[in-house]
């Protein structure tokens, strides 16, 4: 077991390593002939060759020749002045880098542009060979080699560089803060309004409605939940260019519903549009709907519309992706309800495990060594829709970098590491109210849950790679609930406390049992003003006593369904009719 497990991590540590040696650079091209201005390009290298120049103005501007026409894999393909002070564009196929880049350094290239049609892979080699070579030898996109020489035309001169990576883009602040406002929002807001629905089904003594959205989370729904994200992953990656388009609309569906759900109680306060329309057949509003509340589902539906229809901007489509996704996850929190701790530790705990196994493990499942749920999060390089799936938030980068350029104009956070431990946060926030101790609980939980983001924006700066947020925000928001918990001897309680129908504490005006004093009622406030034996006699009337025997004090005094006698100072002879037991 520990020779396999030193194996895996190797394994793992070499992924890490290729990945390292993988960077992205740019290649700035300008016109010859002094035409449009100069425009930086995508180009992956691998520093093991050479190194490239981080300031543009550091870089050696240098004629670019298109030359793929050839392969670049024999001295038979090599021009017959050869590449002096050139950089040269060759086809990618048929011999290895080396053979290619020895060729061009040895006719007197600069630098070395191979031309690819498929995903750009770092060009590699092995440690004699990167001694051997000097100059720089890069991966450019056959997309973006057509576009430079359309702009630019035929004569065209290229500088290499790589401008230095900024650790973290500002943007992270950002995504900070739109998902903690979110998780603390949603929670705040799930927990107050199952608080509020428990003390008006104790104060009008009647059934809870059926019109109640929330759904509590049981152990079952947990395992067949998890099952569905792992076969619809699993589908995504080998079936996007099909179900992109289903995620999306579905994306449209729930957002506008989220959205409706969030505004509704905004609109409900406008002083106008009150008036109501009975008679329609609209689909869902069979119950005489507001103008106001109609008005607003076409509000929401439009905007979902006017999203999917341009998605696909990037210089403001992503706003309402945002805002639609935070309504969404504020819907879900809202609607979606864990009623122990132990059901969000069962659901945290097994969601971790699918995270990290479809982050961490699957590059060594799959053929590419690419991880499935980053692949499926960002998209497919080979799509041929070129479509992202919506059900995440995204920020453009704000820093002029080449990974902005590149690979990730945008920075990502999934929709699940919201939802995941806002589920946590809106128990914590309904437990606080059942034991009344001033929101410790939710604060603490919302606390490390923005600690736990904190982490993972460190370790994506430090790995450059894609990470599992749920691998940093499930210890951090389960371990702190946990441990206060435990600090606060309620660990018990918190553990198993099953929402409010049954748990929470009696309000002031509640019936005590019967084997506790009773708090004060109006029916002792009437007793109280009369004579002391007057006080402990006539609430103790027989049953069968008429009517008129009783003085209007007594009818204030006595409950037709509680015939049990106020409590008094002085014990109740035994033997009268309505003692306690």
């Amino acid at each position: 077991m520990a020779a396999a497990a030193l194996e895996w991590l190797a394994a793992a540590c070499l992924l890490l390593a290729v990945q390292v040696a993988c960077e992205y650079g740019m290649v700035h091209v300008v016109s010859e002939t002094g035409g449009p201005k100069g425009k930086d390009y995508c180009i992956l290298y691998n520093p093991q060759w050479a190194h490239l120049p981080h300031d543009l103005s550091k870089a050696s501007l240098l004629q670019l020749r298109d030359w793929t026409t050839s392969m670049l894999c024999s001295p038979s393909d090599l021009p017959a002045k050869g590449f002096s002070n050139q950089i040269p564009l060759v086809a990618r196929g048929n011999c290895t880098f080396y053979d290619k880049v020895r060729l061009a350094q040895g006719s007197g290239a600069h630098g070395l542009l191979i031309v690819s049609k498929e995903t750009l892979v770092p060009p590699g080699g092995n440690k004699t060979q990167y001694e051997e070579i000097g100059i720089p030898v890069a991966l450019l996109s056959h997309k973006d080699m057509l576009d430079i020489f359309k702009s630019f035309g035929r004569a065209v001169r290229a500088a290499l560089y790589a401008p230095h990576e900024p650790m973290l883009d500002y943007n992270m602040v950002i995504i900070f803060i739109m998902a903690v406002g979110t998780v603390a929002l949603g929670g705040y807001w799930a927990g107050s309004r199952d608080v509020k629905k428990y003390m008006k089904h104790k104060r009008d003594d009647e059934p809870e409605k059926q019109e109640d959205e929330a759904v509590d989370v049981t152990p079952v729904m947990t395992c067949v939940f998890v099952v569905m994200c792992c076969s619809m992953l699993v589908l995504l990656y080998y079936f996007y260019d099909h179900l992109v388009y289903v995620i999306i609309g579905i994306f449209c569906l729930a957002s506008s519903t989220g959205l409706y759900s969030c505004l509704s109680p905004l609109v409900q306060r406008l002083p106008f549009g009150k008036c109501r329309i009975c008679d329609n057949s609209l689909p869902y509003f069979h119950k005489c709907p507001q103008v106001r509340m109609l008005l607003l589902a076409l509000f929401c539906v439009a905007v979902s519309v006017v999203w999917g229809v341009f998605r696909n901007e990037d210089q403001w489509a992503w706003i309402l992706q945002d805002a639609l996704g935070i309504a969404f996850c504020l819907y879900m929190l809202k609607t979606i309800r864990l009623p122990t701790f132990k059901a969000c530790t069962l659901l945290l705990l097994v969601l971790f495990i699918y995270d990290v196994f479809f982050v961490f493990i699957t590059p060594f499942l799959t053929k590419s060594g690419n991880s499935i749920m980053v692949e499926v999060a960002t998209g497919p390089a080979d799509s041929a829709t070129h479509e992202k799936l919506p059900m995440v938030l995204k920020v453009p980068r704000l820093n002029a970098s080449p990974l902005a350029l590149c690979d990730r104009p945008f920075s990502l956070l999934g929709f699940g590491d919201i939802l995941v431990p806002g589920l946590l946060v809106a128990y914590c926030h309904r437990f606080d109210i059942q034991v009344q101790s001033s929101r410790v609980y939710f604060v603490a939980c919302t606390i490390a849950y923005g600690i736990g983001l904190l982490v993972t924006f460190m370790a994506l700066a430090l790995m450059q790679r894609g990470q599992p947020a749920l691998l940093y925000l499930v210890p951090c928001t389960l371990i702190t609930s946990g441990t206060l918990a435990l600090w606060r001897r309620e660990l018990g309680m918190f553990w198993t406390g099953s929402g409010f129908a049954k748990d929470l504490p009696q309000p002031p005006w509640a019936p005590a049992s019967a084997e506790g004093p009773q708090p004060p009622k109006d029916s002792e406030v009437v007793l109280s003003q009369q004579p002391p034996g007057e006080a402990q006699v006539k609430p103790t009337l027989p049953a069968e006593q008429p009517p008129e025997l009783a003085g209007p004090e007594d009818v204030a005094g006595v409950s037709a369904q509680e015939p049990k006698s106020p409590v008094s100072h002085t014990p109740e002879p035994p033997g009268l009719p309505g003692a306690s037991a």
